[in-house]
């Protein structure tokens, strides 16, 4: 055999064996980006698409460790009547409303430097940097965008939420629990009327009492706490 034919063989070996490894490495590969999607998927709510609230609080953490830790804003929002568009128009209806909540805050935030998360029913966080001078507009803005109406089988529901916001540079220290506590807790006085929109929690609101370790008037806070 002359070189060029030894040339030849050995180039037709080495991809060969190039084609053997990529076989299995090709499968690996699918199986492993298969399984990285179905663990995000895992992570999100299925009704409204949001991350939940694990990945919301690791989101804001590794915020509070950078320079941006004074920029950060963390908002709590819960629909008001929301139990009245399932009483009334059905579930379908209030699982449209979170559907659309859901997107709504997704849009919002794909053009910030923001994570929205639902916590669960019709609650859900916001937590954003804002420059201090434009914040309060932003949070105003949006606010306005989740109120607009929802056309749902020809009717207009109102959809109306209560913010309450919690600023880290009020609350130098804390964690984010504790930051999303507070904002919790000035949601609550907004929405009980002890508070007008907008309400910035104070450190006393981070340290609100609660029953079995929620606030107190939030659903399933009336049942007791189990034995340790």
């Amino acid at each position: 055999m002359d070189s060029a034919l030894r040339l030849q063989a050995r180039s037709g070996q080495r991809a060969l064996l190039i084609t053997t490894l990529a076989v299995p490495l090709t499968g690996w590969t699918v199986h492993a980006l298969t399984l990285h999607r179905r663990l995000a998927e895992a992570r999100k709510d299925q009704l409204s698409g949001l991350p939940l609230r694990p990945e919301f609080i690791a989101y804001g953490e590794r915020v509070l460790r950078t320079r941006r830790r004074d920029a950060l804003h963390v908002l709590m929002l819960d629909g008001v009547d929301f139990k009245g568009v399932n009483d009334t128009y059905g579930h379908a209806a209030g699982d449209a409303v979170i559907q659309t909540m859901g997107h709504r805050l997704a849009r919002w935030s794909s053009s910030r430097t923001a994570l929205v998360a639902r916590l669960g029913g019709d609650e859900f966080a916001v937590c954003a940097v804002f420059p201090p001078s434009t914040a309060l507009a932003e949070i105003t803005a949006l606010r306005e965008e989740l109120q607009q109406p929802l056309q749902y089988e020809g009717q207009a529901l109102r959809l109306d939420v209560s913010i309450g916001i919690a600023r880290a540079a009020d609350l130098s220290g804390e964690t984010m629990g504790r930051i999303l506590r507070g904002a919790d807790k000035a949601m609550y006085k907004v929405k009980e009327g002890e508070a007008t929109f907008p309400y910035f929690a104070t450190r006393a609101d981070a340290y609100a009492k609660t029953v079995n370790g929620r606030r107190a008037g939030r659903r399933g806070t009336h049942t007791p706490a189990r034995a340790a």
